[in-house]
């Protein structure tokens, strides 16, 4: 069964961009032998470390969005430890966790319908509906600053 998941791996600062290229070539090459996908990935830089590893302060993180099956990120998992350039790397199954928001949102939206239609209102929320914001100019002065006078209050 092919699930989506995101590998996250760090690796060393004094790698250049010819062995991270390789890196991720080698990657690349796992993922498309044991029939996977390599949806996306981002490069997202040099940054410092949120503590010392080793002895390294900083570290080239790296973003891949995989689709495979199990078997495969235990492959990459595999190989990554082994890897003197990877300092730390880290895979999270990610399609459970959108299901969920899906389910949510789903949830939510059918809720708000019937309750709307049990108050007599359309399904759906129509243009200039719900609160207004900060921004409305037909409300007054006084209102829009959220200052009142105290004698107006009284």
């Amino acid at each position: 069964m092919n699930r989506r998941y995101e590998l996250v791996y760090v690796a060393s600062p004094e790698a250049t961009d010819d062995q991270l290229a390789e890196l991720h070539g080698q990657i690349d090459a796992i993922v498309q032998r044991m029939g996977g996908t390599l949806e996306k990935t981002e490069h997202w830089g040099r940054r410092k470390l949120a503590y010392v590893i080793g002895h390294h302060k900083e570290g080239n993180y790296v973003l891949d969005v995989i689709i495979g099956s199990g078997e495969l990120l235990k492959e990459i998992d595999r190989r990554l430890k082994v890897i003197d350039l990877v300092i730390r790397h880290l895979v999270v199954r990610v399609d459970e966790h959108e299901r969920v928001v899906e389910h949510t949102r789903t949830r939510r939206t059918e809720t708000s319908r019937r309750r709307r239609l049990a108050r007599g209102l359309p399904p759906e929320r129509q243009p200039g509906e719900g609160q207004r914001s900060e921004f409305d100019d037909d409300r007054d002065e006084s209102e829009q600053d959220g200052r009142f006078d105290r004698e107006d209050a009284r």
